[in-house]
């Protein structure tokens, strides 16, 4: 993955994509950031990783879409059009270094699969639920959708 963003970086310098390069600088600078982060707990202790891994790529990227997003919206209701198009055309070139997205169904089906696996019944399980989601399908589902259906398949059951 950090392969892939910086040889998209080198191929955006070339080309004099100026957008492309900036957001990939911003994705890089939060993976560095991350990495930097990762090398001590919260009591300052060395935990002896010194980069993140593949999911925690991921999930920095979806949350960094998310925020795009926000802003966008944001932007909308300010009468801001072109700045919410910035955000927009950032969440694009992101959206190129996750994996493919599960469709609706596909995420409802892993939603009842993990509340059949786990036995869990109330809305008390629900962070339970969402970890082992996440867990499992980091990058391939957007969790502000999936949480709707996990409290949908809790209360049916």
């Amino acid at each position: 993955m950090r392969e892939r963003i910086n040889q998209s970086m080198k191929e955006a310098m070339k080309s004099g994509d100026k957008k492309r390069l900036s957001t990939l600088r911003l994705v890089n600078a939060a993976i560095k950031d991350r990495d930097i982060a990762a090398r001590a707990d919260e009591k300052g202790q060395a935990t002896g990783a010194d980069k993140i891994g593949e999911q925690e790529i991921l999930a920095l990227l979806q949350k960094m879409i998310k925020q795009r997003r926000d802003s966008a919206e944001t932007y909308r209701q300010g009468g801001r059009e072109e700045l919410a198009e910035g955000e927009e055309a950032e969440i694009v070139i992101i959206k190129e270094f996750l994996p493919r997205q599960m469709t609706e169904e596909e995420m409802l089906s892993a939603v009842k699969s993990v509340v059949d696996e786990t036995g869990c019944c109330g809305l008390k399980d629900m962070g339970k639920i969402m970890g082992h989601l996440k867990e499992r399908h980091t990058g391939r589902m957007d969790f502000g959708k999936v949480s709707a259906m996990v409290k949908d398949a809790l209360k049916d059951s």
